[in-house]
C-alpha cells in the first residue's frame, strides 16, 4: 500500500516488500546486479511494524548515513514487536514518532530530495481502540531524504475483484466469505488467504485452502 501523496513515483520511492525483495533475494547491492538498488545516503521508512524494521535496518546495513522511521503515532502505539523496535535502536535507527508524510519532494530529473511532513498530537481512541492521530496546523517541515520506504501494510491486488463481477469485497479490498469453508458472494467462487484476511502467515494460508478444497469437493458431488 501507498499513501496516495504527491511525489510517491519518484524514483527512489520503493515499497518495503520490493526493498527487502530485491535486496535479500536479487542480490541488488552487488556491482553488475541486473536490478540495482539506490545507493542511499539519508532513507526515511514510513510505518512502524516489523517489516518496517527490516527495511530500516536493510537500509543502514547496506551504508546509508541516516536511517529514519516515520510513524505517525508515538512508541507506545508501535505495532513492531518490541525487540525488533529495541534492535533497530541499537543499529542507530532514528524514529520520528508522531511525524506524517504529506509530500516527496524531486530534483529535476524525478529523484528524490526530500519528504515533506507534518507533526501529530494523538486525540481519541479510533476504531481500533489506538488514540486517533491527529495533524499540527502549520507544522510543517522538511526531512532531508534520497530514498523513501513506504511500509504501511499490504492490500490484495485489485486485478481480482475488477475483473470478477459479483465477487463482494470489503472496505479494505479483501474478499468477503462465508466462514471457513471460503466460499464467497459469488456461486461456486470459493477464495482463503491473505486475499481474505489480509496480510497473514502461510500456515493460515495454506489451512483456508484445505478447507476451500473440502468445500469445493462437496459442492461438486451436490451439482
Amino acid at each position: 500500500r501507498f499513501m496516495g501523496i504527491p511525489g510517491e513515483s519518484l524514483k527512489g520511492v520503493y515499497s518495503a516488500n520490493e526493498y527487502l525483495t530485491r535486496v535479500n533475494l536479487m542480490k541488488a547491492y552487488k556491482e553488475g546486479s541486473k536490478t540495482p538498488i539506490k545507493k542511499s545516503k539519508n532513507v526515511a521508512v514510513v510505518g512502524g511494524g516489523n517489516v518496517a524494521m527490516d527495511a530500516a535496518r536493510s537500509a543502514k546495513r547496506l551504508g546509508a548515513e541516516n536511517v529514519y522511521i516515520v510513524y505517525r503515532r508515538g512508541m507506545e502505539e508501535l505495532p513492531a514487536r518490541k525487540e525488533e523496535v529495541e534492535h533497530a535502536e541499537e543499529e542507530g535507527i532514528i524514529f520520528k514518532l508522531l511525524t506524517n508524510p504529506v509530500r516527496v519532494l524531486g530534483d529535476e530529473n524525478g529523484c528524490v530530495t526530500g519528504m515533506e511532513c507534518v507533526e501529530m498530537e494523538l486525540g481519541e481512541p479510533d476504531d481500533s481502540g489506538r488514540r486517533r492521530p491527529v495533524e499540527k496546523k502549520g507544522s510543517n517541515f522538511v526531512l532531508d531524504v534520497d530514498t523513501m520506504i513506504m511500509s504501511i501494510g499490504t492490500s490484495p491486488n485489485p486485478l481480482i475483484r475488477s475483473t470478477t463481477p459479483g465477487l463482494e469485497t470489503n472496505r479494505h479490498g479483501c474478499i468477503v466469505t462465508n466462514g471457513d469453508d471460503g466460499l464467497t458472494s459469488r456461486e461456486g467462487v470459493y477464495a482463503g488467504g491473505d486475499a481474505v484476511t489480509g496480510a497473514a502467515t502461510v500456515i493460515l494460508a495454506m489451512g483456508a485452502g484445505k478447507h476451500a478444497a473440502k468445500a469445493i469437493d462437496e459442492y461438486i458431488k451436490s451439482k
